[in-house]
């Protein structure tokens, strides 16, 4: 074996042992620290959803009762979602939805909806989007109040009717130089009040002490508004 060949042998060695040592420090640190990425991770996501919900209306983890929905195009879902069940004493009293408007200016819009056993929306937030920023980016409940103007909605207050922006003749408002996102972000919430109203005995079914399981099939046969 000739010098050239041990040294690049040596080498190769070398770079192996320091790859795997790299290697399994990583792992050890994902291992370590992975507990407390996963509790901050939950937090952030608790947080954002109590948004939706009127002040100490639960008294359950959201985060860890959330039940699987499935995908179901009244809610833009083409893949299953997430329902988080709000409950007091043990009885359901909201519920938020994971919802899609898949036809904002620039692509998807991604929201929970906050919903009240009586019907009426609690809360909207947006958790991702790619509108146009100091355009259509106003539904962000950090940079315009806009988003508010849902709360205490229901399908009756206004009619269907009157789910659209003021421009198109309906009940909300919108700012100027942008009407697909808002007309996105309505028309969104408005099927997901129809997708409560039909599955609102499912959603606030009693707590199924075998643990969260996806909403029966049924949950796809849904109600065009």
């Amino acid at each position: 074996m000739t010098p050239a060949i041990r040294e690049t042998i040596a080498t190769a060695l070398t770079l192996l042992v320091i790859s795997v040592i790299g290697a399994s420090l990583l792992a050890g640190a994902y291992t370590l620290t992975r507990p407390t990425i996963e509790r901050s991770e939950e937090a952030v996501k608790l947080a954002l959803v109590a948004q939706t919900l009127p002040t100490d209306s639960f008294d359950n983890n959201l985060i860890r009762d959330a039940q699987v929905l499935p995908a179901d195009p009244q809610l833009g879902l083409r893949r299953p979602g997430l329902v988080y069940v709000a409950r007091k004493q043990g009885i359901a009293n909201a519920v938020v939805l994971e919802t899609i408007a898949s036809d904002g200016y620039a692509g998807e819009i991604r929201l929970l909806i906050g919903i009240q056993a009586n019907g009426q929306i609690s809360g909207v937030r947006v958790t991702g989007h790619m509108e146009t920023p100091g355009l259509g980016d106003y539904i962000e409940i950090g940079r315009n109040p806009w988003i508010t103007q849902f709360n205490g909605k229901s399908l009756t207050n206004p009619a269907d009717v009157g789910w659209k922006v003021r421009k198109d003749g309906g009940a909300f408002d919108y700012l100027a130089g942008a009407t697909v996102t808002p007309r996105a972000v309505i028309k969104a919430i408005n099927k997901a009040l129809h997708y409560f109203e039909h599955h609102q005995a499912a959603l606030l079914a009693p707590v199924n002490t075998g643990g969260a399981e996806m909403l029966p099939k049924e949950a796809n046969h849904h109600v065009q508004p």
